[in-house]
């Protein structure tokens, strides 16, 4: 029997992102939809129209799940999670901040807001970088007295980041990374400020708060789990965040000093190499390579390989030896931030709680 969710903030462009991604998903299955006041009591149909003009609100490539279109809109601040055996938010971090401690306190809620990635006992996860991490949940639910537990997706730009930057860690281990990012508008949302004439023929040189939560995010990703706690890595970590003409997908530069000598053929392998024994889990949404490396000096690019085994995968390129610092290299990196960085992502971790036993 399928397990019954929940998706909260499901006619925002996050939340629409998560049903389809779980659409005629085989382990779980949209139960119950929830949103703001001003959606709730409708259909989720009627939700995403808007009532004076009855132009579809729907931001997504694919079509609306059919299915999901009859469900009624419950208003998320007062959700009876009966029945409900898991919750995915998809919320600002303010209304997160209010709700996910609501939820969590009867039911594990996987979360893409950034409300609670700082807090010492809740996990910061990638699928396949950190895994280890879910055994915070433990120590989440006995400080809390919650039955559920909180997790967090970190931000969209840390995710393909940090993703090409662990086997690095493995087996070099990482001193420092320095990174430019040129961010499609999807990770912007609808949000005011990056509006079509901002961005065309232009290069937005800053998005605020993005660069200090790349810089502190890593720290936590690659911490150590120790008696309970995590304890934060160390290497520095150096991000300039911009946003450009893109709809989709994050383009990153990488200067990358590691501890030990390595030469641009290892690191290769050590990519190429990565994420087997995740990948053998079988798990739904998993790609099939956790990194794609090109030989092509022209590759990556976003339009070419955002949608990498259905943007789940990470694309590297220009992979190259630096002269500047010792032991380091440079390489450039794409990532789909609304499949692997967003939705999609969370629902990968869902899968591997799930198959842990924490679902």
């Amino acid at each position: 029997m399928k397990k019954r969710v929940a998706v909260v903030g499901a006619t925002g462009i996050a939340g629409q992102q998560f049903l389809v991604a779980l659409q005629d998903h085989p382990w779980f299955e949209v139960a119950l939809l929830a949103a703001s006041e001003r959606s709730a009591g409708k259909s989720y149909a009627e939700a995403i129209r808007d009532p004076k003009t009855g132009a579809r609100r729907w931001w997504c490539e694919e079509e609306p799940p059919q299915s999901m279109l009859p469900l009624p809109v419950h208003e998320a601040s007062s959700l009876d999670l009966g029945g409900i055996d898991l919750v995915f938010t998809a919320v600002e971090s303010g209304p997160a901040r209010e709700l996910e401690p609501v939820y969590a306190k009867t039911t594990p809620v996987v979360s893409t807001a950034s409300a609670f990635r700082q807090e010492a006992d809740v996990p910061l996860l990638i699928p396949g970088i950190n895994m280890d991490h879910i055994a915070q949940i433990d120590t989440q639910k006995k400080n809390r007295d919650w039955q559920g537990y909180i997790v967090t997706q970190p931000n969209c730009t840390t995710i393909g980041l940090a993703i090409t930057l662990r086997p690095l860690f493995d087996q070099f281990g990482l001193r420092k990374v320095i990174m430019t990012s040129m961010q499609g508008l999807s990770g912007a949302g609808r949000s005011p400020g990056v509006i079509g004439m901002d961005t065309i023929d232009n290069v937005i040189p800053f998005i605020a708060g993005e660069e200090e939560k790349v810089e502190k995010e890593g720290h936590k990703i690659f911490g150590r789990f120790e008696d309970g706690a995590i304890v934060p890595a160390t290497f520095l970590v150096s991000a300039t965040c911009t946003r450009v003409p893109v709809l989709e997908g994050h383009t990153e530069a990488l200067l990358v000093s590691m501890d030990t000598p390595c030469s641009v053929e290892d690191v290769r392998a050590a990519m190429v190499g990565f994420g087997k024994e995740f990948i053998e889990l079988g798990l739904p949404s998993s790609p099939q390579h956790m990194i794609i490396v090109h030989d092509d000096p022209f590759r990556p690019q976003p339009r070419l390989d955002r949608d990498a085994e259905d943007g789940m995968a990470t694309s590297v390129g220009r992979l190259r030896e630096d002269q500047t610092l010792e032991n380091a290299v440079k390489y450039l990196l794409v990532s789909h931030n609304t499949k692997m960085g967003a939705a999609k992502g969370a629902v990968l971790t869902a899968e591997y709680l799930y198959q842990k036993g924490y679902v």
